[in-house]
């Protein structure tokens, strides 16, 4: 292959290198209107009175809404396929209140200033109701969060329960009562938040036809056209989205967040509207992680063979539950599809608590499964005196087995059966553990004030959803043999408009640098379904390629008639005949614009996949304790990836480079504490913790040599898999320096103080 595998530069690099203006604020409208949001203050009450009429008397406010605005209409703000697996418990604003952070009303005016003052003038009378924080109590507390007739979906109001989960195959109890040996553990993970360098941000305007344009920083334009035509009313074909440069996603923007209120005010006033979030406003009011206490028990047989694996979820979806059944489903799913064992069951719940709302984040129920997990098979290795990485190796699928969880247990639906046409998580076991000095660090003795240690963990993910996601491509030639690309796929920072462009010049058998890429444009491009669930390069890729291969058929096809030559072929960027006659690209192109065979040479193709092959990465953690003062330094990470054939190197490593230190802030460093009234204490960088560049430690990556026969080229996604490994491998590793088993992040100095005082 000429193209695929190669450095080749991203498409929109200069762009982006100059400071061009490419995202979504870089765009002057005249006349905008700034739209702020008034947030409730506390986490449970009813709106007893509402008195704007101070605020809409403020000289240059032009609308003031409250729940009085909107009908009773619910739905949901996760940007997923239609119809939405989660619940429909939210409208645009509610009389009733769940979080501190809740919308209770918005304003438009003038400038940013009057806007923010205007919310200053709204009187709210509230009548506070009991709250529940505790997502176990949650469940048996006399306090209902959703009780209104007319929301879908919701699996069990009267206990806080959103979405529930269950399915068993095999037989269980029965055998984890034959077991030679039985493992069990409980485990945390906490809320994270994204902290995207660009905050949420959205514009409307209307355009010269009266049609609505959003422009708006999201990763799901054409979920974002459905939704706020379903909730202005309107027909979709009056909405155009267009999404520009992000800056920074990681799952925060598959929401439809704010683009509904500016919708409104737009349709409203007839003016461009503009809302963005502070900082603030992105740590309390916007998508966090959802925090999960996650049980797993695992038997094994004499040779330590898996027998069985019990998977109990509890997840805390806060106020809403957008994304509730489907990142309780993908825990459940990516952690039954790493160990093969003939009995597994899963029982999960997502409840509702008067905390901010648990969206979709870089991983999805990922991270949340291969902490605990991983950790559990370290403990079990120990128990049954084995090297961590042999008892993986003993359990892990392998080439053409049938992974049995997949065929019942999907996103939120039925599952499709799927069987594993490609792995190498031996492969990156095998160069993790010589590029990590595994053998000559496990077994060193530790004494002193600090101690090191090293721990393994692996984890898979998945390449799209199956039987649900879909991407198009419409490509076509112009006559110097250039050829625009236009897809619907979603390029957030990932250089996904590089890696489809890619394809498509590998297909053409042309530079990179003759794709003119166009992507997420809802009036220009074909439909997505966006970019989530690692399904870009797999799903949008194949679509790319099919389209790609459809042009070059009818390249050939025009070739051969401008030839009359029914037996040439293509030769690089011409079209040979048998007796030495061939005809460029470009005059190919030309001819068939202005001569007797007058079209348009173009290909345009969709793809849908039933299979989502998983990636898979081994990470390995040096790290060192200070047993004086608790803290953990990251020495290195080792992170080895099977992701198929990757389509660009360079941009892969810098996934991979990017998904490490979100991981490791979720290990060690992020944290979301709330007061005793709900309010969250962490509403700046300062305060909320992330992993920046003089935190990070040694980094070594590498891709293992793999093949996915079902991927465009072989390739399978690289996005989220770098996230779910190290958290587990740095606990590991901590356990190995120090005798201590972290069961709830963050790793926390304070109980690893403890933990290491009962330990000594």
């Amino acid at each position: 292959m000429k193209v695929i595998g190669q450095d080749t530069p991203r498409v929109d690099g200069e762009a982006l290198v100059r400071g061009n203006s490419v995202f979504a604020d870089d765009i002057k409208l005249n006349n905008v209107l700034h739209v702020k949001i008034l947030h409730s203050p506390v986490a449970h009450a009813n709106i007893l009175n509402i008195d704007v009429s101070k605020a809409q008397a403020l000289e240059g406010v032009e609308a003031v809404f409250t729940h009085k605005d909107f009908t009773t209409h619910y739905y949901t703000t996760a940007g997923q396929g239609y119809p939405e697996p989660g619940p429909r418990d939210m409208r645009i604003l509610d009389s009733t209140v769940r979080f501190v952070g809740d919308r209770v009303a918005f304003v438009a005016a003038k400038t940013l200033e009057i806007a923010e003052q205007a919310l200053s003038l709204i009187e709210v009378e509230y009548e506070e109701l009991p709250t529940i924080f505790d997502m176990e109590e949650a469940m048996t507390a006399d306090i209902v969060l959703h009780s209104e007739s007319g929301k879908t979906g919701i699996h069990d109001a009267a206990h806080n329960v959103g979405a529930h989960l269950e399915a068993e195959l095999g037989h269980v109890d029965k055998a984890l009562e034959s077991s030679k040996y039985v493992f069990e553990g409980t485990y945390s993970t906490p809320f994270v938040q994204m902290a995207s360098i660009e905050p949420h941000i959205s514009l409307t305007w209307m355009d010269e036809n009266n049609r609505l344009v959003i422009r708006t920083s999201t990763q799901v334009p054409f979920h974002v056209r459905r939704i706020v035509a379903e909730v202005m009313g309107i027909p979709v074909g009056r909405i155009r989205v267009i999404k520009p440069r992000i800056g920074g996603g990681f799952g925060g923007k598959q929401e439809i967040l704010n683009e509904e209120l500016v919708a409104a005010v737009t349709l409203k006033t007839g003016k461009p509207a503009r809302i963005e979030y502070t900082r603030a406003e992105e740590l309390f009011a916007a998508r966090l992680r959802h925090p999960e206490l996650v049980t797993f028990r695992l038997g094994f047989d004499k040779n330590q063979i898996l027998t069985a694996i019990d998977l109990n979820i509890l997840e805390n979806c806060g106020a809403y539950g957008p994304h509730a059944l489907t990142v309780m489903s993908v825990t459940a799913q990516k952690a039954l599809s790493m160990y093969k064992a003939p009995s597994i069951r899963v029982n999960g719940d997502g409840v509702y608590t008067n905390l901010p709302i648990g969206g979709a984040y870089r991983g999805y129920g990922a991270p949340q499964a291969f902490f605990p997990l991983e950790s559990l098979m370290d403990e079990a290795a120990s128990a049954m005196n084995i090297d961590p990485i042999e008892l993986r190796l003993k359990n892990i699928f392998k080439v053409g087995d049938d992974i049995p969880i997949a065929k019942i247990l999907g996103e939120g639906r039925e599952g499709f059966p799927m069987v594993l046409y490609s792995t190498e998580v031996a492969a990156c076991l095998k160069q993790g553990r010589e590029l990590s000095g595994w053998d000559k660090l496990r077994g060193q003795k530790q004494n002193g004030r600090y101690r090191r240690g090293i721990g393994v963990a692996v984890a898979g993910q998945g390449s799209g959803i199956p039987g649900i996601d879909m991407g198009s491509a419409f490509i076509k030639m112009n006559e110097d043999a250039s050829f625009n690309l236009q897809v619907g796929a979603t390029d957030i920072g990932t250089g996904s408009d590089t890696a489809l462009a890619q394809i498509a010049a590998e297909v053409l058998g042309v530079p990179v640098d003759k794709i003119i890429v166009y992507s997420s444009d809802t009036d220009m491009t074909p439909f997505d379904t966006g970019a989530y669930a690692s399904s870009t390069t797999y799903i949008s890729g194949s679509a790319v390629k099919k389209a790609a291969e459809n042009c070059k058929t009818m390249i050939l096809e025009q070739g051969r008639l401008l030839l009359d030559d029914t037996e040439a072929v293509i030769e690089g960027t011409f079209v040979s005949g048998g007796v030495g006659d061939k005809i460029s690209f470009e005059d190919i192109c030309t001819k068939s614009f202005y001569t007797d065979e007058q079209k348009q040479i173009m290909g345009t193709a969709s793809h849908m996949s039933y299979d989502s092959p998983p990636p898979f990465n081994a990470t390995f953690a040096e790290v060192e304790v200070d047993t004086l003062t608790g803290t953990v330094r990251v020495i290195k990470i080792v992170s080895v990836t099977d992701a198929g054939q990757i389509i660009n190197p360079k941009m892969a490593e810098g996934q991979i480079e990017g998904g490490i230190p979100q991981a490791l802030g979720m290990t060690l460093s992020e944290f979301m504490p709330f007061d005793e009234k709900g309010r969250a204490i962490n509403l700046d960088l300062n305060s909320y913790h992330i992993y920046t560049a003089k935190d990070m430690p040694e980094l070594v990556v590498r891709f293992a040599e793999s093949h996915e026969p079902t991927g465009p080229y072989g390739a399978k996604a690289v996005a989220e898999i770098p996230i779910n490994a190290p958290a587990p491998a740095v606990a590991n590793a901590v356990y190995n320096a120090v005798g201590v088993r972290i069961k709830h992040l963050p790793i926390r100095p304070e109980v690893l103080l403890a933990g290491i005082g009962k330990a000594d």
